[in-house]
C-alpha cells in the first residue's frame, strides 16, 4: 500500500513538474496562464502530500498570480477600450512588414495567401498598446466585401481581437460596404457569435 502511495505520488509531481514546464513553451498567453495554474494546484497537492510547506505557499501564490491575468485577459477578450483598430493603406509598409514576419504562421492557415494590394482593397491592423495583434484585409465588390485575411498573432490567438474591426461596422459602413463573406471554408468559429450568419460553406455579416 506504501509502495502504492509513493508511486502516485511520484506521477503526480513529474506530472505537475512536465505540465509546468509545457506550459512554458505555449505562444498563446491565456492558454499559458491556464496550464500554469493547473500545473500549479497539482504541484501545490504533491507538495502538500509530503509536507513542503515552502513549496505550498509559493505554488498558491502563482496560482493567485495565474488566476488574476486570466481573469484580466478574460474580461479584455471584448472589451473594445483594450484594442484599437487602424486603418492603414493596403500597400502600408508596416503592413508588409507584418505580414513578412508572420508570413509562415499567415501561410499554415491560409496557404493560398499573397498580398497583392489593389485599389479596391482594405486594410486593418488591431493594435494592444505598441503591439500589433491581428491583421484584416477585404476585397471590395460593390456592397460587399470579401475577407482576404483574418490573421491573429499567436500570441493572442485565443482572444480573437479581429472581432473589433466587425463589431464597429461604422469602419465599413463609411466604404458604403453593406456586406461581409468569408472565404468558402474558412474556419471560423467566432464568426457566429459577432452576427455572421452561415451561407453555403461562407459566413456573412450583413451591416
Amino acid at each position: 500500500m506504501s509502495w502504492l502511495v509513493d508511486h502516485w505520488l511520484d506521477v503526480l509531481g513529474w506530472g505537475g513538474s512536465a505540465l509546468l514546464v509545457y506550459s512554458l513553451l505555449q505562444a498563446s498567453v491565456l492558454r499559458l496562464r491556464l496550464l500554469n495554474a493547473i500545473a500549479c494546484v497539482i504541484l501545490i497537492v504533491f507538495n502538500a502530500m509530503l509536507g513542503v510547506w515552502p513549496m505550498v505557499g509559493m505554488n498558491v501564490v502563482l496560482v493567485a498570480i495565474n488566476v488574476w491575468f486570466i481573469a484580466r485577459l478574460v474580461r479584455e477578450r471584448h472589451d473594445e477600450s483594450a484594442f484599437e483598430v487602424l486603418e492603414v493603406g493596403p500597400g502600408d509598409e508596416y503592413l508588409r512588414h507584418t505580414l513578412r514576419v508572420h508570413g509562415a504562421d499567415i501561410l499554415r492557415f491560409n496557404p493560398g495567401f499573397v498580398h497583392d494590394p489593389g485599389e479596391t482593397h482594405d486594410a486593418f491592423v488591431v493594435q494592444k498598446g505598441d503591439e500589433t495583434v491581428g491583421v484584416v484585409l477585404l476585397r471590395e465588390h460593390g456592397e460587399t466585401a470579401e475577407v482576404l485575411l483574418d490573421y491573429v498573432t499567436p500570441r493572442y490567438r485565443d482572444l480573437s481581437p479581429g472581432e473589433f474591426v466587425w463589431r464597429r461596422s461604422g469602419l465599413l459602413a463609411e466604404r458604403g460596404i453593406r456586406r461581409v463573406v468569408t472565404p468558402p471554408g474558412m474556419v471560423g468559429a467566432y464568426y457566429g457569435r459577432l452576427g455572421f450568419r452561415r451561407e453555403g460553406e461562407s459566413y456573412v455579416l450583413e451591416l
